[in-house]
């Protein structure tokens, strides 16, 4: 037998209804907050993600799934979602026509990493990305949007929240940390070792619980900020607050990647075990100039699918639609006909199988449907379909010229 891959999940049954609920909430608060549908390739040039990710990241350094295809590109199946939406946005020239755009998405990302729970080779993520709107309003919308996606979906979290400040305040205070950091410089991991040079920021950001407890005495970003960011944070939770967004100040979340800037923030949840967050997101303005477009301020966020799979609270289960079946095998023609019929306005099942009325209606009920139709040779005869409403428990005949 041929199993699917390690960390690479069918997703069926229960999950897809869970998985395809979510994406429909997802949607639908995205469009009411005026954002619209982007769709980007799964393959990409991997020179996008080192540019725009970071070198210094983990995903790049040592997660993502690279090959050279056979016109020797060097390429990658992506393994985040923002750096695609940003080449679009640049190649299609839309940094060049000014005004506001905002895009949602949602699909498949890879990242060649240990599976478990909550963290797959293959996951799935939801993502918002605004362009060409600098205040902390945006920032403050990206926050909300998630909290109103959240709260839809029953789903408890906290907010946490912090600045990274931008190229007025970050030499100084990357300063600081290279010499708190060389302080200690023979009892932090490796990986720490390395960022201190690459990106000393990311240090933060390390999983070691060991170096975790020693960052608590860092310098703290926030007390190093230019009055301009220290002035759009101060808004930012001022924004949150009279719209009643609780949060959390978390001094040492950087997120993972390298091309954040001011805002960052992170949902997580205390239900899921030691992977918690659930989204995450911040403001970049400095990506599309890096991906060779005009300088362009920008903000966004992604949800992970799979950590909220379990979380979701569905929605009661109503009975909906129509079940239609044959009691006699020359009335399966005519099943076909009407289930085509009522297809244009309602969810319809058909069976091609004869069966007595009573499986007929298990049936029905198996597949939540809130009409049961059966023909039989009596129904033929008459020219009608027998109808169960299985809510109420009422029935009626009608002709089939009616149905």
């Amino acid at each position: 037998m041929i199993s699917s891959l390690r960390g690479m999940n069918d997703i069926l049954s229960d999950d897809y209804e869970r998985f395809t609920y979510f994406i429909e909430i997802a949607t639908n608060v995205a469009k009411r907050y005026g954002f619209h549908f982007i769709e980007t390739p799964l393959l990409e040039e991997t020179a996008l993600f080192k540019r725009s990710v970071g070198e210094s990241s983990d995903i790049v350094g040592k997660e993502m799934y690279q090959f050279i295809d056979k016109g020797e590109n060097d390429v990658c199946l992506r393994p985040e979602g923002t750096a695609g939406v940003v080449r679009a946005f640049v190649q299609k020239k839309l940094d060049r026509a000014g005004g506001l755009h905002r895009f949602f998405y949602h699909g498949a990302m890879f990242r060649y990493e240990r599976p478990q729970k909550g963290r797959l080779r293959q996951f799935h993520q939801f993502g918002v990305e605004s362009f060409g709107e600098a205040s902390v309003h945006e920032d403050a919308t990206m926050i909300m949007m998630v909290s109103d996606i959240l709260k839809t979906l029953g789903i408890g979290y906290r907010l946490q929240l912090n600045s990274l400040g931008d190229e007025n305040c970050m030499p100084q205070y990357r300063t600081s940390l290279i010499k708190f950091i060389e302080s200690m410089e023979d009892k932090i991991c490796e990986d720490c070792q390395r960022r201190k040079t690459t990106n000393p920021i990311r240090v933060l950001d390390c999983k070691n619980q060991a170096c975790q407890e020693m960052y608590k005495n860092a310098p703290k970003l926030v007390d190093n900020l230019c009055d301009g960011c220290s002035n759009d944070f101060t808004k930012l939770k001022k924004i949150l607050e009279n719209n009643e967004i609780l949060y959390e100040i978390d001094t040492n979340l950087v997120r993972g990647l390298d091309y954040y800037s001011k805002t960052a923030f992170e949902f997580v949840s205390d239900n899921i075990g030691s992977q918690s967050a659930i989204a995450g997101g911040g403001r970049y303005d400095k990506l599309v100039e890096f991906l060779d477009g005009r300088a362009t301020p920008a903000v966004g966020f992604a949800i992970g699918i799979e950590r909220l799979m379990e979380l979701i609270i569905m929605p009661e289960n109503t009975r909906n639609g129509y079940y239609i079946g044959a009691m006699d095998t020359e009335a399966i023609d005519i099943v076909v006909e009407l289930a085509q019929k009522k297809r244009k306005t309602e969810k319809t099942v058909i069976d091609y199988k004869v069966k007595n009325l009573q499986n007929h209606l298990k049936a029905a009920d198996k597949v939540n449907a809130k009409y049961c139709a059966v023909i039989g040779s009596h129904e033929m005869k008459n020219k009608t379909v027998w109808i169960k409403n299985l809510e109420d428990k009422t029935e009626q005949i009608v002709e089939v010229k009616n149905f």
